[in-house]
């Protein structure tokens, strides 16, 4: 079978750490680059914690690595819920390196190098895609399709009540991308807060000795705490595994086509995503947007990633 080549963009988070643990051990998918974005932490501390996870991870084919934009510009942070540093507070060693490639840089090299066969999974704000179209105007032409976990269509926001929070971080990143010709997918918080797991999640990797396994055993404990702390509830959701699973399996998900844009300027809606659910002419709809997921067999598949893992 022919592995998918996939750009994950991540702000890693302890959700999206927990994203590219799936990735790397999803024979379906051929990770060919991580790229950092802020969104979870700021640009630099999302760079570190890229780093730092593909340390710990130590794939036996390691992806080529993007650095966030240190001069990147945004408007919230998550780290009420994944901790100072967005990994819990778990200080992870990694050696620093000294030349580090842009993430928009990184993007456009690798999709001149594969036209029309890299799959774009975005899992933050899109302010490296946005980056991506302004330093190469061409590039919806040349790629596959774009995988999007944010926004929502009709449960309000998480970051807000109007907005999600990878779309409210950037709103004018997220508006240029939506906005283009690129094929894209998104997944919507309806979607995305449906993957939970309880507290046995801890328990299943506890029992697991690969790396991977080690380092979500460290992860996962202070991601639960922190959810019941602030928001009171007993388990936690991994949306940003949801574009993961898409990408590796399709078969699990339905799309609808929609025209979906994104409120830049609205004083209690900014950031907000606007889905146009109205039957419109052939042509004006800008996006597939997901509607259904099968929750039972998505967990199914995060348990058998985890148990893969190196």
């Amino acid at each position: 079978m022919t592995s998918k080549k996939v750009i994950l963009d991540i702000d890693p988070g302890i959700d999206d750490a927990v994203a590219l643990c799936v990735a790397l051990a999803e024979p379906s998918l051929e990770i060919v680059a991580v790229t950092a974005t802020g969104g979870v932490v700021g640009p630099l501390q999302a760079t570190r914690n890229l780093q730092a996870l593909l340390e710990r991870i130590d794939p036996p084919r390691w992806p080529r690595m993007g650095a966030a934009d240190p001069h990147q510009l945004l408007r919230a942070d998550a780290r009420d819920l994944h901790g100072r540093n967005g990994l819990g507070g778990v200080d992870l060693p990694y050696a620093e390196m000294a030349n580090q490639y842009g993430s928009a840089h990184l993007m456009a090299g690798l999709i001149r190098k594969h036209p029309n066969d890299l799959t774009l999974i975005s899992t933050g704000p899109m302010s490296n895609l946005a980056s991506l179209l302004t330093l190469e105007p061409d590039m919806p032409s040349l790629v596959g399709e774009v995988i999007i976990a944010g926004g929502s269509v009709a449960v309000g926001g998480d970051i807000t009540a109007a907005a999600e929070f990878n779309i409210y971080c950037d709103a004018s990143a997220a508006r240029d991308v939506l906005r283009t010709h690129l094929t894209k997918t998104l997944i919507p918080l309806d979607i995305s807060r449906q993957l939970t797991f309880g507290y046995d999640l801890i328990e299943f990797v506890k029992a697991r000795t690969s790396r991977t396994a080690q380092l979500l055993t460290q992860l996962l404990p202070e991601y639960y705490l922190a959810r019941r702390q602030r928001l009171g509830v007993e388990d936690a959701t991994f949306g940003d595994v949801t574009a993961v699973l898409l990408a590796a399996h399709p078969e699990l998900f339905k799309t609808e086509l929609m025209h979906v844009d994104v409120e830049t300027s609205g004083e209690l809606t900014h950031g907000a995503t606007v889905c146009d659910r109205r039957s419109l002419a052939e042509g004006t709809h800008t996006a597939e947007v997901v509607t259904s997921v099968d929750v039972q067999s998505a967990r199914e598949a995060v348990l058998n990633a985890i148990v893969r893992a190196v």
